[in-house]
């Protein structure tokens, strides 16, 4: 009881409960995922480290020039080695690593639901409050469950960054195939079609353009959340930025603040300039229909 109008509800501690009982309950498949997880990004972070500098870079790079032009290609360039110069670039492959690992594994889960709730309006409307309350809810609340069931280190960061940057890649995939014309979808039909195919060679295609601006999404929620992660023990550029931060060392953490945006810039231009050539499948989905 409180000195309040009404009696405290209690929902911290049922919470609390029933996080240590899924804890407790679940804790071999708990185990499973952490190796999992942990054996990724081993693996994922040690391809983007093991190379020399140079050799990472310039195939950075080359994507960069294949996804948007030469002139991203430069300035990718010459941010990769402000990175490298400023002693960041370990870090900064780690937080490369972290990112990709955890986008991928949202998209993996988020286009697939995003595809279901686009084509029954009962799961869409069971999603969408759900993706709300994910999308409101502080970055800093996801850490703490994970924490409590994985403890410190990368596999809470990565955890709580795929369900922080879940919900984009579901809204923008739902989006992108309802906004499909529905009178391609009735001409595949006309002809045939599967739904599966209609899916397939119709819908995707047409909602690409969309779809990837959701992927941008997801890829920028997911550096901004890595970085928060570092308060747990995640290794990268979000480590050196809480320590800057404790030790109040404004230097240091300029230059991990400075290889986070540089990472971000990239990251968004070449997603962008990805989705840019989503057109191209656009018009070949028409032609088809």
């Amino acid at each position: 009881m409180t000195d309040g109008p009404i009696p405290r509800i209690p929902l911290g501690d049922w919470v609390e409960q029933g996080v240590d009982w899924v804890t407790d309950t679940f804790r071999p498949f708990f185990d499973l995922v952490k190796d999992v997880l942990s054996g990724a990004y081993d693996g994922l972070s040690e391809v983007l480290l093991a190379p020399p500098f140079w050799v990472v870079a310039l195939l950075l790079v080359l994507v960069a020039l294949l996804a948007k032009g030469g002139k991203l290609a430069l300035v990718s360039l010459a941010g990769f080695v402000v990175v490298a110069g400023v002693d960041q670039w370990e870090n900064a492959m780690k937080t490369l690593a972290l990112v990709l690992l955890a986008s991928v594994i949202a998209l993996l889960v988020a286009i697939p639901v995003g595809i279901w709730a686009a084509r029954n309006d009962t799961v869409s409307a069971v999603v969408r409050p759900v993706l709300d309350f994910m999308q409101t809810m502080p970055a800093f609340v996801y850490l703490i469950p994970t924490v409590v069931i994985f403890l410190t280190g990368v596999v809470p960061g990565i955890v709580a960054t795929v369900i922080f940057a879940l919900a984009p890649g579901v809204r923008f995939t739902e989006l992108g195939i309802r906004q499909v014309d529905a009178e391609v979808v009735e001409a595949g039909q006309a002809f045939g079609a599967t739904p599966g195919r209609i899916l397939r060679q119709v819908q995707l295609p047409l909602a690409l353009p969309t779809i990837m601006a959701g992927v941008n999404q997801v890829i920028m929620l997911a550096l901004s959340m890595v970085v928060i992660s570092g308060m747990v023990g995640a290794e990268g550029l979000g480590r050196d930025v809480v320590s800057a931060l404790s030790s109040v060392d404004v230097g240091s953490g300029f230059e991990a603040g400075i290889a986070v945006v540089i990472l971000a810039i990239y990251l968004d231009r070449v997603t962008a300039g990805l989705s840019a050539r989503a057109p191209v499948a656009k018009a070949l989905a028409t032609s088809r229909a």
